[in-house]
């Protein structure tokens, strides 16, 4: 369900359209640093992973959790070497906003030098989230949430790839059935997969072996994803 190339990636008109500047980086292959700044599910992950794609770099991506000072050191000197040979690496980090001070900085050397191309991926406020010293090193790209048509047309690709998706499956959902989907999502692409996903494993085989979303069995699926919500005290939607 990946896009392959700029023209089918979903949304973002105002930064991937023809002559944007954006567009125009990633296709002279004159690429910067850069922060992705938008909602959950607007297609962080999925540009980020494009653009490794399309300009023939190797994609590293980081988890906070996950990441500690001596690891960013390591793999930003295999990165340091890579770039010596010709090899670039575009160092994808997720929730830039959950690494503290230490672990920006740990960046910031082989942002200056060149070695590598920082991406960075927030849904909070680089501003008040980003150290000055890589802010100033980077561009900052706002991402809109997606449309409900947007996520509808995801969602049409999803039932229809055999590779990701459930292309291999014998799947019915209508229009209205997508587009209730993607209205729930509120703008968020991997809520409105989720929501499919879970109404597709909960359709049951008709005498044709082909699973139905009907709208009671959705009212059903989204009721249950509110009530998941609400008992963890949050609220998602």
């Amino acid at each position: 369900m990946r896009p392959r190339t700029l023209d089918e990636f979903i949304g973002q008109e105002k930064l991937l359209g023809p002559g944007k500047p954006l567009r125009i980086q990633i296709e002279s292959d004159n690429l910067g640093s850069m922060l992705f700044w938008g909602p959950p599910g607007c297609g962080k992950t999925t540009l980020a992973r494009l653009i490794a794609r399309l300009t023939r770099s190797d994609f590293l991506p980081f988890s906070a959790v996950l990441t500690g000072i001596k690891e960013i050191k390591e793999v930003m000197s295999a990165a340091e070497y890579k770039a010596r040979s010709g090899h670039r690496t575009i160092v994808f980090v997720d929730e830039v906003h959950r690494f503290n001070k230490a672990q920006q900085d740990a960046f910031l050397p082989h942002v200056e030098a060149g070695h590598i191309i920082f991406i960075g991926a927030t849904t909070e406020n680089p501003s008040f989230e980003v150290i000055s010293p890589l802010l100033s090193r980077t561009k900052v790209y706002v991402l809109d949430p997606l449309t409900t048509p947007q996520i509808v047309e995801l969602l049409r690709r999803a039932l229809g790839d055999k590779e990701h998706g459930f292309g291999s499956e014998s799947i019915e959902a209508s229009e209205d059935m997508l587009f209730r989907i993607a209205s729930f999502a509120n703008g968020d692409a991997r809520a409105a997969y989720n929501t499919l996903e879970l109404a597709v494993r909960a359709a049951r085989p008709n005498e044709n072996a082909a699973r139905v979303i009907t709208p009671e069995l959705l009212e059903d699926v989204l009721q249950r994803k509110l009530l998941r919500y609400d008992k963890a005290g949050e609220e998602h939607y």
